[in-house]
């Protein structure tokens, strides 16, 4: 069954270049040019992945990604004007996964597509007895048959990013995990490695956990290396 993806972008000449390139791979695509529109046809189908511009008519992409993020789990790339920081570390805090700065080419909208289709699917699939169950440090549990985060039983509304990093550093407990390695991880690729992705998802973990970079309780950054579970 193949892929569905919804693209909310308002310049019709994008829409078909995204469109022409995601068929050519196999995706099913769904178009929209407004948030309104998007949130209509979001409440009747079910999507395995949004790319979401940021200037949009009426509502914009961060109203759309956070009222997405209030129902739904799946990944949300957020299409961003060149060097754009501000605009990309506020589509984060939302929820996106990632971005992608315009203008683009074909591939790396591809590569990234699929990163986080593979990373999406791979953490979304039923769990064997073998490897589900209980990942905590303490007062910090994941269920991972459930996907589920709470901190002293207080549940914790996490993104799908922010659940796989912290997931993985669980796994790792005591060791230092790579910013490198976090991204070969859970994308299974090494497109990313340039951009600052994981360093705002960990702030964000960070802020969610009550946890201060400089006096940690949970998660500890290794300068110059990474990142571990102290």
């Amino acid at each position: 069954m193949s892929n569905k993806i919804l693209v909310v972008e308002d310049e019709i000449s994008i829409v078909e270049f995204i469109e022409l390139y995601l068929e050519n791979e196999n995706f099913e695509v769904y178009k929209c040019f407004t948030a309104e529109a998007a949130l209509k046809i979001i409440e009747t189908m079910e999507f395995d992945l949004v790319l979401l511009d940021i200037m949009l008519p009426g509502k914009d992409g961060f109203f759309l990604c956070k009222k997405i993020r209030e129902e739904y789990r799946y990944p949300i790339i957020m299409l961003t004007a060149k060097n754009d920081e501000v605009s990309k570390i506020n589509g984060l805090t939302l929820g996106a996964d990632d971005y992608i700065t315009k203008p683009f080419l074909p591939l790396e909208m591809i590569a990234r597509v699929k990163a986080q289709l593979r990373r999406y699917k791979k953490y979304n699939q039923t769990e064997t007895d073998e490897d589900s169950g209980i990942l905590s440090y303490s007062g910090l549990e994941l269920n991972v048959r459930k996907r589920e985060c709470s901190l002293k039983g207080k549940q914790l509304n996490l993104t799908p990013s922010e659940y796989d990093i912290l997931r993985l550093l669980l796994e790792h407990k005591g060791e230092v995990v790579s910013s490198d390695e976090l991204f070969r991880l859970i994308w299974h690729d090494d497109y990313y490695i340039k951009n600052n992705t994981i360093s705002v998802h960990v702030r964000h973990l960070r802020e969610k956990l009550g946890d201060k970079a400089e006096n940690p309780n949970y998660i500890k950054t290794v300068w110059g290396v990474g990142y571990k579970i102290v």
